[in-house]
């Protein structure tokens, strides 16, 4: 089993963990009624992806 030679010091540690960041998710526009919602998804007030109608819409 891999055992570290040296111990790993704080600074080390905590540059490799400053990525771990978490970001919001990005909202585009709904291009039939100009709503939010995530990119790559049907829009769930209006049910439409890609300019076609996939699901109908929650009432």
């Amino acid at each position: 089993m891999a055992v570290p030679k040296r111990k790993l010091t704080r600074s080390r540690t905590r540059k490799r963990r400053s990525t771990w960041t978490l970001t919001a998710p990005q909202w585009v526009e709904c291009t039939r009624c100009h709503r939010d919602r995530l990119p790559h998804h049907v829009c769930p007030h209006c049910g439409y992806y890609n300019g076609r109608l996939v699901v109908n819409p929650k009432s």
